[in-house]
């Protein structure tokens, strides 16, 4: 886009586009591992991520 001489804020709005999409793709994965443990946990097994753990990913994203 820079090469192209296109306008400056397209060229911003493009990486910030894709951190936003990548970021919500992390709370995603986050949320559905949380999600997992849970129903692994209501049904009596050990789930794969401790707590402790599932906190550290999801503060990876911050």
């Amino acid at each position: 886009m820079i090469e192209a001489e296109r306008d400056r804020r397209d060229v911003v709005t493009q990486p910030a586009a894709v951190s936003h999409a990548l970021d919500r793709a992390g709370f995603k994965i986050v949320a559905g591992g949380i999600r997992q443990c849970l129903t692994e946990r209501q049904q009596g097994h050990n789930p794969a991520l401790s707590e402790a753990e599932l906190e550290k990913l999801f503060l990876t994203l911050a």
